[in-house]
Formats: structure tokens, C-alpha cells, sequence
């Protein structure tokens, strides 16, 4: 049985789809808030990602060596965890790449599959949280970067504005709430969730095919 966690905690990348409105099911990321992750059974992973973190890491090192040609300071993955403790549930997350010259920084993430909005808004609540809780950056202005294999996205500072801070906090008061989120079973997200039918009875099986002899295509 799923153990409930004491306090509500939340790890960025289970925010960054929802906020984009490539995910709808804010259920999901609830329940990973509320409860231990070692507690509950997972969907085993269908690929093996040994390849992945390989190519990723390569990519990471290419960026810092340039970074560090810069002259800029580079702190990378984890010297880069954090847990951002607010008043209704904590928030975590590791950026790829910190590189910081003066007062002035870069909060980095590198992909190496397809491109997706969802990227360039975890390099942004990065943004949001670094100089909040890492109290060696405290005072440095952060730009963003997401950097793929064909194409680097710049992101200003003063994308955090008020108006991206209050999506955030409100997404993160829903899945911190003692009442669960919106959950929205689909084929296409349920093939992709780690939450077992064990814990989510609703969950779709798998993409719905239907023929039908009297359409006209």
C-alpha cells in the first residue's frame, strides 16, 4: 500500500507538461506528491535508457567545456539539487549546468530527444528556484538555456513574471492539496505514466482503434 508522505513533495519535471498543457492529468503528479515513492509499485520501464544517459552526458560535457572556455564558473547536476521548502509542500529538482561570471548566471538543461515547450519551462522554474534556495547564487540575475543537439533556446530573466509564478503556485497548491487533483484517464498519457491500475484502477489500457464501414475515409 502507497505510504503518504508527511509533507507534500513534488519534483519539477512533474510539473513542466501540465504547465505547457502537454499533460491533463494533474492526478498522476498528485499522487507521487502525496505519497513515498518506494512505497508504491511502478510500470516497468520499456527501454533501456543506458543509451540515452550516455549521449546526454557526452552533450553535457561538450556544453561545460565551452562554458568554462568562457571564463564563466560551472557547477553541474549535482551540485545543483535542490529542495525548496514552502508552505505547502517542498519542491525539487537538479539543473544540468550552472555557469555564473560576476553577478550574472545561466541555469542550462540539455536534451538530446525532440524538441517540447515542456523543456524551456523547467529551465524557467529553475530560474524561479535556484536563487531562492541555493544561497551561493543568492544575488545573481539569471538568464535560461535549453540546448539540443541541432538548436539552442534562449530565455530572459524576465520571463519569471508574475504571471508564470501564479500558474506555478497554483499547480503546485492543486497537487499539494489533501483533495486529489483533476484526473484525466487517456490512452495516450496513461502508456506513459508509471502509476500501476494497483493504485489507478481508471487507467486506460492503450491507444483506442475503432473501424467503422460507414466513413467516408
Amino acid at each position: 500500500m502507497a505510504v503518504k508522505r508527511q509533507t507534500p513533495y513534488i519534483w519539477v519535471t512533474w510539473l513542466t507538461r501540465l504547465l505547457v498543457g502537454e499533460e491533463c492529468c494533474e492526478w498522476a503528479a498528485w499522487f507521487k506528491a502525496q505519497h513515498e515513492g518506494s512505497s508504491f509499485a511502478k510500470v516497468p520501464k520499456s527501454i533501456d535508457l543506458t543509451a540515452w544517459q550516455m549521449e546526454h552526458t557526452a552533450l553535457l560535457r561538450e556544453v561545460r567545456s565551452q562554458l568554462e572556455t568562457e571564463g564563466k564558473v560551472v557547477f553541474t547536476e549535482g551540485q545543483n539539487s535542490f529542495v525548496l521548502r514552502g508552505n505547502s509542500a517542498s519542491l525539487g529538482g537538479k539543473p544540468d549546468l550552472i555557469a555564473t561570471a560576476g553577478n550574472k548566471g545561466l541555469i542550462i538543461d540539455t536534451k538530446t530527444g525532440k524538441h517540447s515547450p515542456s523543456h524551456h519551462i523547467q529551465v524557467m522554474v529553475y530560474m524561479y528556484a535556484v536563487p531562492r534556495v541555493l544561497h551561493q547564487f543568492k544575488g545573481i540575475n539569471f538568464d535560461g538555456r535549453v540546448i539540443y543537439k541541432d538548436k539552442t533556446i534562449e530565455i530572459p530573466g524576465s520571463a519569471i513574471d508574475k504571471k508564470f509564478v501564479e500558474n506555478l503556485s497554483g499547480l503546485i497548491k492543486r497537487l499539494s492539496s489533501p483533495v486529489p487533483a483533476v484526473k484525466v484517464a487517456n490512452p495516450v498519457e496513461c502508456g506513459f505514466c508509471e502509476i500501476t491500475k494497483a493504485d489507478c484502477p481508471q487507467r486506460a489500457a492503450g491507444e483506442v482503434i475503432q473501424t467503422a464501414d460507414t466513413l467516408d475515409f
